[in-house]
């Protein structure tokens, strides 16, 4: 039976948080911290959960433990609020068979980037989202993050992948240019759900009809994302930029290493995790966690390790 996607699309909005993946000491993937963060985020009104995207560090894991940590993040979710994992990657057939699993469980829908490293053209990221998105009966959010990728997704592109594939349904945009992301919802239309990925642009993109977002800073703070959301949802504009404006020192601090280190040594500190990164990536240098630890105590988050 073909899902009723526009039912799908009225729930995937607001704060979508992209819950990062923690290890133990011996760098095994901590399931049992992993179910808790879900919980927190839950208990502070986020949204929706997205795991295995940047934040949670895809490339740090071998297939088969980014499909054990959909599974485990399916399970815990339980569907108390929509569930998008992230199934890209460089193989495209890795991404069929990631994307195809998570329809299996019973996922709400599939965050997919944009190929990294080998930076396809136009003709072929087409090709790629679209033999995926025929490939299933799940509803896609494209994820577009240059700086990342070392592509863009042009307009034009994500305009008729959205035409052609219906299950296409949105795009994470992590893309500094907010001429681009303008032209998404002109070209693929306003109902097109449209992500922010870049901290600074979450409240922006609400602002020019946006869906949501998918913040980083929300496994910090996901109380605060989620009521920025709330009350723009509201009608309440007023307290939505004041939050914004309120999250902005956090939101600088956390993006001043590459995503999820920040994030992992600021978990670390509240006790939420042990704040280990596979390599190649690493902790913040000590400075940097100075900075990270003082910007914490100005927003009175409990701290257990400083």
């Amino acid at each position: 039976m073909v899902r009723d996607y526009q039912e799908i699309k009225s729930r995937l909005r607001g704060s979508m948080t992209p819950v990062i993946t923690p290890f133990k000491s011996n760098f095994d993937i901590d399931y049992d911290a992993f179910s808790k963060l879900i919980e927190f985020q839950l208990e502070n009104g986020t949204h929706a959960i997205s795991v295995t995207g940047t934040s949670g560090e895809p490339s740090s894991l071998t297939e088969g433990e980014r499909l054990q940590v959909i599974e485990s993040a399916h399970k815990t979710i339980n569907g108390r609020v929509p569930f998008v994992p992230g199934t890209g990657s460089t193989n495209h057939e890795e991404t069929m068979r990631m994307t195809k699993r998570a329809e299996e469980i019973g996922a709400d829908a599939a965050l997919i980037i944009v190929p990294y490293y080998n930076k396809p053209n136009q003709k072929a990221l087409y090709k790629h989202f679209k033999t995926v998105a025929d490939s299933v009966d799940l509803p896609i959010i494209v994820y577009n993050i240059p700086g990342r990728t070392a592509q863009n997704l042009h307009v034009d592109t994500l305009a008729q992948l959205s035409k052609d594939c219906p299950n296409i349904v949105g795009v994470k945009e992590s893309n500094k240019d907010f001429e681009h992301v303008n032209r998404v919802l002109l070209k693929c239309g306003r109902d097109f759900l449209l992500f922010s990925g870049i901290e600074l642009l979450c409240y922006p993109m609400l602002a020019i009809g946006g869906a949501g977002s998918v913040s980083a800073t929300a496994n910090v703070l996901p109380g605060k994302v989620a009521q920025m959301h709330d009350a723009w949802f509201e009608g309440d504009v007023e307290t939505a930029q004041n939050l914004h404006y309120e999250l902005m020192e956090l939101n600088d601090v956390l993006f001043k290493d590459t995503n999820p280190a920040p994030v992992k040594s600021a978990l670390g500190m509240m006790g939420k995790i042990e704040p280990y990164l596979r390599l190649p990536m690493d902790l913040p240098s000590e400075e940097l966690q100075r900075e990270i630890r003082d910007t914490l105590t100005k927003y009175r988050v409990q701290l257990q390790y400083v």
